[in-house]
């Protein structure tokens, strides 16, 4: 087991070092931005619009609409990396860190949307009449060289299928019997039974289901979440506007040590921004893509807008709310780290233990909610290895692991979850930019048919 996970740290320190993933990623969405001409800064507030909206296209292939596909996409990608994963890049990178968790948001909702275009255009129907799609059918379906498409399908499927029982739920479930557990008390086996009910509930259903949950969850815990970081911002009003002039400066010019904390160069705003940027939207890993094409719609471009505000949604508008309400309370600097570093910045505006106990709350739905998005992930990749029969195992033995995730320590489940990520990401991203084209023709045009319509 030790060089199995001396092996696991190796790869891992590769796939997302400063020489592999990290660059990759940034460089593709740059590259998609200017392929698109910027379109997530033309066309954000229609593709908000978008989103939000209630709207049916009648006789459109699909499962569900297009705001149960963004809720389930977002259930998996708004998690505790908004929580945790912004006050460790603070707590390392200083405030500074903030700033380039923006700039990997700008740049991945045009990764975002090529994803969610390139995934529902190439979807199928399977067995069961509902549409599958994602990398594992555009890299195959889409790649001309045929034999490379299939590898790099059947691949991205693999690591899906591992990763969503790794980050996409041993890891959650985990997460939640440590937050209730630590602000309640609650036996983390007792947590473990009652996520492995919820979440065997929902799945077991099917997409459908686990649309129709999310589709009212994820925007109720989102609701909470963000009532009590303003509660926090209004509390420490006054330093706010000091603290986004800080986000700026200290981008570009590094933190100097203070407090508790050692100090941090441009180089470690850099670095912790970017890397807790791409882990809290996951643009480039492909899995959203998974959730687009479900969607009702027969336009693969209209499906492409709404899926990249999720994006938006999750760094540019949650993430921030974080930051801002960690740094405007003065305890950025404390030396403290991860989710206690948030719980006192909530403990500073809220009374007694009560700031503490909401941050637990809410990473535990964060938590959970995830664990239902890739729940859809990864049968989805069994699916595409074995055949729809694989899918009702697959989600039987993901209720298990919840359960197991829970009342085990999974410091080898984490290392093994960071390599999986990064190595569904590899093949994703050799995938988006051979077929930019395609992306770059089908953006073309819809635009150009939609101004065809106008008077």
């Amino acid at each position: 087991m030790e060089q199995i996970t001396a092996w696991l740290d190796a790869v891992s320190a590769f796939v997302w070092g400063p020489y592999c993933l990290i660059p990759l990623l940034l460089l593709t969405g740059l590259y998609l931005t200017v392929v698109l001409r910027g379109l997530q800064f033309r066309q954000l507030g229609p593709a908000l619009h978008q989103a939000l909206i209630v709207r049916t296209e009648h006789g459109a292939r699909g499962d569900i609409s297009h705001f149960a596909a963004l809720m389930t996409a977002m259930a998996a990608t708004v998690g505790t990396g908004n929580i945790v994963g912004v006050a460790t890049a603070i707590a390392l990178g200083g405030p500074g860190a903030l700033f380039w968790m923006w700039v990997t948001g700008l740049v991945g909702m045009a990764t975002k949307y090529s994803e969610a275009l390139l995934s529902v255009k190439y979807r199928v129907t399977n067995e069961r009449g509902e549409q599958a799609g994602g990398p594992m059918y555009y890299l195959s379906r889409g790649i001309g060289y045929k034999p490379l498409g299939r590898t790099l399908g059947w691949l991205f499927a693999l690591f899906t299928a591992f990763a969503a029982f790794g980050i996409g739920n041993m890891v959650q479930s985990n997460s939640v019997a440590d937050a209730i557990g630590g602000a309640f008390g609650v036996p983390d086996w007792v947590t473990g039974v009652v996520i492995a009910i919820g979440v065997g509930a929902v799945t077991l259903g099917g997409i459908r289901a686990i649309g129709g949950f999310t589709s009212l969850f994820v925007p109720a815990m989102i609701i909470v979440y963000m009532g009590a970081c303003t509660i926090v911002l209004v509390f420490n009003i006054d330093a706010v506007p000091a603290a986004f002039a800080l986000v700026f400066t200290d981008a570009f010019t590094g933190s100097s040590a203070a407090g508790g904390f050692l100090g941090a160069t441009i180089a470690q705003a850099m670095r912790y921004g970017v890397a807790r940027g791409i882990f809290s939207n996951e643009s480039g890993l492909g899995s959203a893509g998974i959730a687009a094409a479900a969607a009702k719609t027969q336009e693969p471009v209209r499906q492409a807008l709404v899926s990249m505000t999720q994006t938006f949604i999750d760094t540019l508008v949650i993430c921030t709310f974080t930051g801002i309400a960690i740094i405007s309370s003065g305890v950025w600097n404390s030396g403290v780290n991860g989710a206690p570093l948030t719980q006192l910045a909530f403990g500073s505006a809220l009374p007694g233990e009560l700031g503490p106990a909401v941050v637990a709350v809410c990473l535990a739905m964060f938590a959970f909610s995830t664990i239902i998005g890739w729940s859809h992930y990864g049968a989805r990749g069994i699916e595409y290895i074995l055949g729809v029969r694989a899918i009702l195992p697959y989600r039987l033995l993901f209720v298990v692991a919840a359960f197991v995730g829970s009342i085990h320590s999974l410091d080898f489940v984490w290392l093994f979850s960071d390599v999986m990520n990064g190595l569904m990401a590899l093949p994703n991203l050799v995938g988006l930019l051979l077929l930019s084209g395609v992306v770059s023709l089908e953006t073309r045009s819809y635009f150009e048919r939609q101004r065809s319509r106008l008077p």
